[in-house]
């Protein structure tokens, strides 16, 4: 159970990064188990061997800092892989168990594979300064005949199975952090924890494919954004076995409005649709399963009376706009007009 990173010097010698090691990212990330291994590969991968050691408590994976870094000496780069993270929690300590498999370059070309598992922590509540966070404690990967893609192990020895994860879901989750984490609101409108995103699968057949050929299935995230005084703004992903994840974007036309005398007050006399753009938000949307349709409504003020909406139909897996109605005026009722209209049959 207690198994968690790498324990054999003889392993660790032959770790190497996927590119040369001036070129290898910087990762330095303590947040969670999976994320302290990607970050020692990060090191080893960097030759940044100091870091790499300080990864390690007090169980370290050789008898001195010189011996680890000779044990690299031979390495060119090493790709890894994890599998699903199951933990325990004992005397005061968490431990979390990290399924590995690595495909370690040597100098010479030659590669090997290794699995095996990792990690551990003590409980963040209980410690006392100088805190300890998430590191490694011990562990060994031994050498696999298995392809590095199916090396992974499905668990670590006696430890609880790992959570089965939705991986589609994960994938998309970590594409929003990156691009939205610093501009989406931290909770949600009541100031409980932000929820999880909502989730729909979609099954469809690509256009001109033969009858029996088989459905596709593709899975829509919706990811709550901001909220303002009276409208709240959504990300939305997608994800096939083709594609993978990709966010998407939304059509929407630029107008042209005209209202009598030019008091934005008055009347309208006409709106024009002067071209195209996409919006990577949506305002106040919602998925419809029945109709396999996004819709959204933008209020231009509080009360509704003026606004834009927009209609979005999935098919042969794509979504695409087929309606757009304006309110442009201001005349406290509810009153658009349609300015795109692929939805209406002539």
């Amino acid at each position: 159970m207690r198994s968690a990173l790498f324990a054999a010097t003889a392993f660790f010698s032959l770790a190497v990064q996927p590119v040369l090691a001036a070129e290898a990212p910087y990762v330095d990330d303590r947040s969670d188990a999976e994320a302290v291994i990607r970050s020692f590969y990060s090191a080893i991968n960097r030759q940044e061997f100091a870091r790499a050691w300080d990864y390690f408590g007090d169980t370290r994976p050789a008898k001195d800092f010189d011996a680890f870094v000779k044990g690299y000496s031979g390495t060119e780069r090493v790709e890894v892989k994890t599998g699903g993270v199951s933990e325990d929690g004992a005397a005061g300590s968490i431990y979390y168990n990290v399924p590995v498999a690595i495909r370690a370059t040597a100098k010479d070309s030659s590669e090997n594979v290794f699995a095996g598992c990792y990690t551990r922590q003590v409980n963040a509540s209980i410690q006392e300064p100088p805190f300890r966070p998430i590191f490694i404690d011990k562990g060994a990967l031994k050498p696999s005949k298995a392809e590095f893609e199916d090396a992974v192990p499905a668990s670590c020895g006696d430890a609880p199975p790992p959570p089965n994860k939705d991986a589609a879901l994960e994938q998309a989750k970590k594409a929003f952090a990156v691009t939205y984490g610093d501009q989406c609101d931290k909770e949600m409108p009541g100031g409980e924890p932000l929820a999880e995103p909502d989730a729909y699968s979609l099954r469809y057949k690509d256009a001109g494919a033969e009858a029996d050929q088989p459905e596709r299935e593709m899975r829509l995230f919706r990811f709550f954004c901001s909220m303002a005084a009276y409208n709240e703004s959504a990300v939305y992903y997608v994800y096939d076995d083709v594609s993978g994840v990709r966010q998407l974007q939304f059509a929407s036309p630029e107008l042209d409005i005209h209202y009598e005398n030019n008091d934005s007050e008055g009347k309208v006399e006409a709106i024009n649709v002067t071209g195209f753009q996409t919006d990577d938000q949506l305002v106040n949307s919602a998925y419809d399963d029945a109709t396999k349709t996004i819709s959204s409504l933008n209020k231009w003020r509080g009360v509704g009376d003026a606004s834009s909406a927009g209609t979005y139909l999935f098919r042969n897996g794509n979504f695409s706009l087929v309606q757009y109605d304006v309110d442009a005026s201001y005349d406290g009722e509810i009153n658009p007009q349609t300015v795109v209209d692929y939805n209406t049959p002539p």
